[in-house]
């Protein structure tokens, strides 16, 4: 592919990338004179169409989005079977490489660069895009530092570490979020889940969860609890520790809610490490701890009399007990035990209610402007999800509500977040999370197509699902993976069905046996290595003053009765006697058969026409441009103009 241009515009210069399912090339734009990067799908992908529909929903998705942190696409293409999309060149390392190089990113490096991935996926949520492949190797450096993600929207189906469920590969498996190993709907916060991930291999240096298999890395991330990166690194601020957990909690509503709200945290630890992130589901998270005031005495003192023991221009003495009496108190008559005990119960009374509205104003001013009412979460498990949302939205708050398989009945509330009876400022809680339950576990079959026969059994089995039948056919999907299956993905199941599946032995490689062309004439020799299921090469003309040769075979490149592949190449040399010359084959197909006949007299060749009429010539036996001698016989199927 190197120094070919598409479009007429991309020179093709090196070779930079590779990835499952295509190629990238860095180019360069003759029309605009600038650099670019231009992937091209793999050739055994585009004849199929559903890779060439991702391939080029990368590009329809990507160009929609218009981001400093996100590769620019500048144009989509195709060529002769080539399908390419062209997008901006950045001349840099990807974020893998450089771990790979570092071990270990330094606090200050990982927040920056999470920041800027933060901002790009915030750009793709705002315009309703998903990556679903978040990952170190999507992620691009410049040598500026600027960060530049990539690949938004294609879907990895050729990967060795991609699981695919209804249809969609679901993304890489050391970086997807448990609803993606699942199945399950993904939105944002599935995103941030990976993004998480890739927070915690920049500060430790590695994955949280790795495994012999992708299932099985899918299976940690639904089922094994995370070692906190902290355990790993003791160098990073807890604040960030707690910014990755909460990134990667297993449960969506645990997350950020959105990118943006992670990004205010990063920036928030970048300027104070120190700064305080709370965990989603920490029991305390309402709670808020006052400064204690420790001098009672003081406070009485203060309020009975205007001024504190130390205050000046107010005259005390020190008694025979060490305690500080007024002197304007000194001269008073004696108070009774009664009169004593009232004033005591009054001025206690007096205290507290000082203490309670310093509190109260303590609290507020750290509340700042977040003002709201107190109140009680309901009791909203065990009823309806209606029933449930109004008592909600009757106190104020939003009802959040997320759905999960169990065995209570189908649209019962089953979990709450913050917990029933718990009281909460309508100012600092704004919405109230739950989980519905969908009813008995329902799945759909899982897409197994392409995934290799051992992983497919460990991913049925995760679902509860049974193997059924196993049968080997050949196809042109790589060997030991799984090419058809039964029931078909996406069908609605429930538990112990059992599925059927069968497994590609590889293309199926079928022999012919070379037939004897020479001395046979040039058009006769070409209709037998058609019939024979091989192709017609290079064709050499030897030229002769023998009539009695022209237009003989008199070489085969390939000996008569060897065995060969199907579609092996056989190249013939022939004798041409006088002036014949090669001449390039037109094309006839969309073209009349009058047209077609005119077309042919004035390249001096012949035509055999299979149909009546003068319809639409729709196949030729010899490809345009091929060159053969002047005086062959072009085969042409015509079809009525539909």
């Amino acid at each position: 592919m190197i120094g070919a241009r598409l479009g007429n515009r991309y020179e093709l210069l090196e070779k930079i990338g590779e990835g499952g399912m295509a190629e990238v090339y860095k180019a360069k734009c003759h029309l605009l004179n600038r650099f670019v990067a231009v992937k091209i799908l793999k050739n055994q992908y585009s004849d199929n169409e559903e890779f060439v529909k991702k391939f080029k929903y990368e590009a329809s998705a990507a160009a929609s989005l218009s981001h400093n942190n996100i590769v620019g696409i500048y144009d989509i293409g195709s060529e002769n079977g080539i399908n390419y999309i062209v997008m901006e060149y950045v001349d840099g390392k990807t974020l893998k490489q450089i771990i790979n190089e570092k071990k270990v990113l330094k606090t200050d490096e990982a927040i920056v660069i999470a920041m800027q991935i933060a901002k790009a996926l915030e750009c793709a949520h705002n315009n309703n895009i998903i990556h679903r492949d978040v990952k170190p190797h999507n992620i691009l450096v410049t040598k500026d530092g600027i960060i530049k993600v990539t690949d938004f929207g294609i879907a990895k189906a050729t990967s060795s570490v991609t699981i695919t469920n209804s249809d969609r590969v679901i993304g890489s498996a050391h970086y997807f979020s448990p609803e993606q190993a699942k199945g399950s709907f993904v939105d944002c916060k599935t995103d941030i889940y990976s993004l998480g991930i890739v927070m915690y291999e920049m500060v430790t240096g590695k994955v949280p969860y790795d495994a012999e298999s992708p299932v099985s890395v899918a299976l940690k991330h639904i089922q094994e609890p995370v070692v906190p990166p902290k355990e790993i690194n003791p160098d990073i601020p807890d604040s960030l520790n707690n910014v990755i957990l909460k990134a990667i909690e297993k449960e969506p509503y645990k997350r950020y809610h959105t990118s943006n709200e992670l990004f205010v945290d990063l920036q928030k630890i970048k300027n104070n490490p120190d700064s305080k992130i709370t965990l989603e589901n920490k029991e305390n998270e309402y709670t808020r701890v006052m400064k204690p005031i420790t001098d009672a005495t003081t406070v009485i003192d203060k309020a009975t009399y205007g001024k504190n023991v130390n205050d000046e221009d107010e005259e005390y003495e020190e008694d025979e007990d060490n305690n500080y009496k007024h002197k304007s108190l000194k001269n008073k008559p004696k108070i009774s035990g009664k009169t004593k005990k009232i004033i005591i119960s009054s001025l206690a009374i007096f205290s507290i209610f000082i203490i309670g509205m310093t509190a109260y104003f303590y609290s507020q001013s750290k509340l700042g402007s977040k003002k709201g009412k107190n109140v009680t979460v309901p009791k909203i498990i065990g009823i309806s999800q209606d029933e449930a949302r109004k008592k909600v939205e009757d106190l104020g708050l939003k009802f959040t509500p997320s759905t999960e398989s169990s065995d209570k009945p189908k649209g019962v509330v089953i979990k709450c977040f913050p917990e029933e009876g718990k009281e909460i400022n309508t100012g600092e809680v704004e919405e109230i999370r739950v989980i519905v339950s969908s009813g008995p576990r329902v799945a759909a079959i899982p897409n197994l197509m392409d995934v290799e026969i051992e992983a497919a059994k460990e991913y049925l089995r995760t679902y509860n699902l049974k193997l059924g039948k196993t049968t080997y056919e050949y196809s042109n999907i790589e060997k030991n993976r799984v090419c058809d299956q039964s029931p078909e993905p996406g069908t609605e199941i429930g538990e112990n069905t059992t599925v059927d599946l069968v497994v590609s032995r590889g293309l199926e490689v079928k022999t012919v046996k070379v037939p004897n062309v020479v001395n046979k004439i040039f058009d006769e020799a070409m209709e037998i290595l058609e019939s024979s299921k091989l192709k017609l090469g290079t064709i050499t003309k030897i030229p002769t003053s023998d009539e009695s040769l022209d237009g003989k075979v008199s070489v085969q490149s390939i000996e008569a009765n060897s065995q060969v592949k199907e579609g092996t190449v056989i190249n013939l040399s022939y004798y041409a006697y006088g002036n014949k010359d090669l001449v390039d084959v037109p094309k006839f197909t969309d073209k009349t058969v009058s047209e077609a006949k005119s077309i042919a007299a004035q390249n001096n060749l012949n035509i055999q026409v299979s149909g009546k009429g003068d319809f639409i010539i729709t196949a030729q036996s010899v490809s345009p441009g091929k060159k053969v001698p002047q005086g062959t016989t072009i085969r042409l199927r015509s079809e009525p103009n539909p």
